[in-house]
């Protein structure tokens, strides 16, 4: 199980994907893009875009 603070990580990149392109985002951060559009797909409804 991941821990809370591995939740608000996920969190924080999508909220950057919001602001920059998801590919620099993943560059960014060493992760891919999938994961990404992953996070997004589950966790979408919870967080609120600006």
């Amino acid at each position: 199980m991941r821990s809370w603070h591995e939740e608000e990580q996920v969190v924080r990149i999508l909220r950057e994907a919001d602001r920059d392109s998801v590919v620099d985002v993943a560059k960014r951060h060493g992760i891919s893009k999938a994961s990404i559009y992953a996070w997004r797909k589950r966790l979408g409804e919870m967080i609120s875009r600006p």
